[in-house]
């Protein structure tokens, strides 16, 4: 999978149909993402390589922003407000109850590949804390039972 050419190419192709846009990386990079899942180790230098930008400048944005993933993220990903106004009505109790519940830690899939768990700082809903994410929609007032049905309710 390092030197995979099929990969390369792709990336090559995203990062060529994009590069002429202003701050082209990271919308590159979403692109990339958004194609595999994740971004797989073999885009980076082709896309360091379009843009004339050293595999390390890549690598390092790539890895700084926590929404990308360098390893593939389960078909779900629940993602838990770890910011302090959800703290405050919850979110580190809501935060365990999780972890223990789904056997998961943070950044980790399941087994099965079902569902991938993420801390994220703020999702802007600090007046419906303690606040998650499912699938890209957003939850309020979450309580251990909201988000046992809401992961229960997965297919």
């Amino acid at each position: 999978m390092q030197d995979d050419p099929a990969i390369a190419a792709r990336s090559r192709a995203i990062a060529q149909a994009m590069a002429e846009a202003e701050g082209p990386l990271l919308p590159i990079l979403h692109a990339v993402q958004s194609e595999f899942g994740y971004l797989p180790a073999p885009a980076l230098p082709a896309i360091a390589d379009v843009l004339n930008l050293g595999v390390a400048e890549v690598y390092g944005v790539a890895t700084f922003y926590p929404d990308f993933h360098q390893t593939p993220a389960g078909r779900h990903v629940l993602k838990l407000c770890r910011a302090e106004a959800c703290q405050a009505m919850g979110g580190t109790a809501l935060a365990d109850h999780a972890r223990a519940a789904l056997g998961l830690d943070w950044h980790e899939t399941s087994p099965d590949g079902a569902l991938t768990l993420e801390p994220v700082f703020c999702l802007g809903l600090c007046a419906c804390a303690p606040a998650a994410m499912l699938d890209g929609d957003v939850l309020g007032r979450v309580t251990p039972a909201r988000l046992d049905a809401a992961v229960g309710a997965l297919e």
